[in-house]
């Protein structure tokens, strides 16, 4: 009976009416209707998507569509109003809401918020929706949170909307009015078109597309829940730090579909890994075949645009122009993300054989357990609104430190955990609001030597500034933001989360609500390549068992007096070559950690880190006017903070800028006599004056901020032992 209305449900007792239509690049691979038990298989998996909140009650459906016609009247009464005031005929006034992302796919789930275009006519322009139409939402009942993100690289208004949380974005078109029945799929609306208008209709010409070429939109969706909880479950789902976001799985998904039209959900999601765990990439998933338009606008084209040619994990959006929805993607996203298609594989193959079930398939991994070595990065800020926008940025550039890691020749793998951590404000003074983030590390192990020395402070520092750059080019940077970098052991995990973080568990049931969330951070990125809009939820369980820093250095003061004595004789930079008898040495002094599944020595702590025992860290501080300066040529760190970490034919960096090269710049900058003394550096005025003038936010290219702090120089050095 429960297939049967399953069965019913699927449509699939009009599979023998329906003519069959080609979808996609290339054939099917499969025609064959489902069988009986797969309706059992998609019965189970429903079951077991239910628990964590992916599907909403038909009230909250209403209320969704409520607050979207209230909306959509706000939007042509504002635009009637600026046509009188710029004497158009009411006659000619008109303006839409589109909607798009996960809502217009029909996959939101519940607390989500909506994706929304204004649509307006050729005479309002955008500086009066950022302006007469945010005054007019100000007015408006039942609005909160209302903020406006000009200078995003899609410019958004966000806000709630009787408690659903909206953005809001904006496109003129080149006509007189807008007509109700609207189609946006058409390329002639991008015509006389601002590249702003482009990117913001882009969202949902998108998704109207990718709903325009699946054969079964039900089976799709259902499809589609279950692989976006699955990733998200796993730690994959996260465009902004290199892994997929909402549109490319979609694509993922939408291409598995075609390729087995007739399938079932249950079916669809285990030829989706079976498809994928051995999809040769880089070659480019796409939907269907890229049409010619004589708009001239830039499409994702290898033949034409070599940078096109580095991209890892192409999957081409299929409205025109088409992008690559995962220019993000670098060598060890990519590989963890390969890594977990290849394991859920074998679980859902298990399920088919009835030695699992769908529970399973949606297991949390524990991500603390898997890797011996870590790096935690620490942004900081005084006030809760800052650190919106300082935790916004700092995560939209972590790519740029895995980019880094990855070319260090020896590491093999940079994973960032996409989740962050909030720290225990008495850790940090001054700073009442504190995010974490881990990136797991797999070293090479050492071999045809004892050791092999290497130096992590340029990839970090390298990082740092280009964080601060970005900050200081948009006018973000207050003197409250502070970054920090940490190296540490899997056994200093506890010093920084909870305990129960750090247990060897498996949870097949939804932990959603099982801390209480002290800070909820909703913000939009300011990558300089997409507009993601995300949100945080910070665990608020207190780690009552860290110790304050000021505590650990007491405890450590001697130790860490001796350490530095010999890193002020030490050369700064650690020689990334052959090892050799000075190698050796080093680690003699104290300069040692194992690599994995190597034997544990001693590690470095520096000096000025206040951190748990044995941790190395760099500290970028503006707050007591600290901040980690450069210590390479201009154009040097600028190479290497652009360079994309998604080139697979770039070189792994053998070492570091020699030991004399940076003495000779310490001496010029300084004339430091040690490793951490501190320098002035010109005013803070000069700095905030250095915005760019473009439009687009800046990135690597833009000058390394200066101003009225002073400077304190510190490294990373590591010794791997075989």
């Amino acid at each position: 009976m429960l297939a049967g209305a399953m069965k019913e449900t699927c449509g699939g007792n009009l599979l023998e009416n329906q003519p069959q239509r080609h979808y996609g690049v290339t054939s099917p691979i499969s025609l064959a209707p489902p069988r009986e038990r797969d309706y059992l298989y998609t019965q189970k998996l429903t079951e077991a998507l239910k628990p964590f909140g992916v599907f909403e009650s038909e009230e909250e459906l209403n209320c969704r569509s409520a607050v979207l016609g209230k909306l959509n009247n706000l939007v042509k009464e504002w635009i009637a109003e600026v046509g009188e005031n710029k004497n158009f005929p009411s006659s000619s006034c008109g303006g839409k809401i589109f909607t798009f992302g996960s809502y217009r796919l029909g996959v939101h789930t519940k607390g989500a918020d909506i994706d929304t275009l204004c649509v307006a006519p050729r005479y309002v322009e955008r500086s009066d929706f950022f302006q007469s139409f945010f005054e007019k939402l100000k007015l408006q009942d039942g609005i909160r949170n209302l903020r406006a993100v000009e200078d995003a690289y899609v410019p958004v208004i966000k806000f709630e909307f009787d408690g659903i949380e909206i953005d809001l974005v904006f496109a003129r078109l080149a006509v007189q009015t807008i007509s109700d029945n609207l189609d946006l799929r058409d390329d002639s609306h991008l015509r006389s078109l601002d590249i702003r208008c482009i990117r913001s209709l882009n969202g949902c010409r998108v998704t109207d597309e990718i709903l325009h070429l699946v054969p079964n939109k039900e089976n799709f969706r259902l499809t589609l829940r279950a692989i976006k909880l699955w990733a998200k479950r796993r730690g994959i789902y996260s465009n902004v730090l290199g892994f997929l976001g909402g549109v490319s799985w979609a694509m993922l998904v939408a291409r598995t579909c075609q390729l087995f039209p007739n399938a079932l959900a249950s079916t669809l999601v285990h030829k989706f890994f079976e498809f994928f765990s051995t999809w040769a990439w880089p070659n480019p998933v796409l939907l269907k075949q890229p049409e010619e338009s004589n708009l001239n606008l830039p499409v994702w084209d290898p033949r034409v645009n070599p940078a096109d040619r580095y991209h890892l994990m192409p999957i081409i959006t299929p409205a025109y122009p088409q992008q690559n929805s995962t220019y993000n993607v670098s060598t060890s996203t990519r590989t963890v993300m390969v890594e977990e298609f290849k394991k859920a594989l074998t679980v859902t193959k298990e399920i088919f054989e009835g030695k699992s079930d769908w529970p399973k398939l949606l297991e949390a991994p524990n991500f603390f357990q898997k890797y011996k070595h870590y790096i935690v990065l620490t942004a900081s800020s005084s006030t809760e609104k800052h650190h919106l926008e300082w935790v916004g940025l700092v995560e939209s550039k972590i790519r740029v430190l895995v980019g880094n890691l990855e070319r260090n020749e020896f590491i093999t793998l940079a994973h960032v955990n996409p989740q962050s951590f909030p720290g225990a404000r008495g850790q940090y003074k001054e700073s009442n609001y504190v995010s974490k983030w881990f990136l797991g590390i797999m070293f090479k192990k050492a071999e045809n030597a004892e050791s092999v020395s290497i130096d992590l402070t340029y990839d970090i520092q390298s990082f740092t500034d280009t964080v601060y750059r970005q900050a200081s080019n948009i006018n973000m940077l207050k003197d409250d933001m502070r970054i920090e970098a940490t190296h540490l052991k899997k056994k200093q995990l506890h010093y920084y989360l909870p305990a129960d973080y750090l247990q060897k568990r498996k949870k097949s049931m939804p932990d959603i609500g099982h801390h209480t969330c002290r800070l909820e951070l909703k913000r939009t990125s300011v990558d300089d390549g997409c507009l993601d809009s995300y949100r945080n939820a910070d665990v608020g369980t207190q780690c009552r068992d860290i110790p304050s820093f000021n505590d650990i250095c007491r405890s450590s003061a001697l130790k860490e007096t001796k350490r530095s004595a010999i890193l002020q004789r030490a050369s700064i930079f650690a020689i990334r070559e052959k090892p050799s008898s000075s190698m050796q040495s080093l680690a003699v002094k104290g300069l040692s950690i194992p690599a994995v599944g190597s034997v544990l020595d001693s590690t470095v702590a520096v000096k000025t880190a206040p951190l748990p025992p044995n941790a190395c860290s760099i500290p970028a501080v503006v707050g007591q006017n600290l901040i980690l300066a450069p210590t390479h040529s201009q154009q040097h760190l600028d190479a290497i903070a652009s360079m994309s970490a998604k080139n697979a034919s770039a070189h792994k960096r053998g070492h570091s800028p020699s030991t004399e090269e940076c003495f000779k710049r310490l001496r010029d900058a300084g004339k430091c006599s040690s490793l951490g003394d501190i320098m002035p550096v010109p005013g803070s005025d000069t700095l905030r004056s250095q915005r760019l003038s473009s439009t687009e936010l800046p990135d690597s290219s833009s000058p390394i901020p200066s101003s009225s702090i002073r400077v304190v120089k510190n490294s990373i050095r590591l010794t791997l032992n075989r």
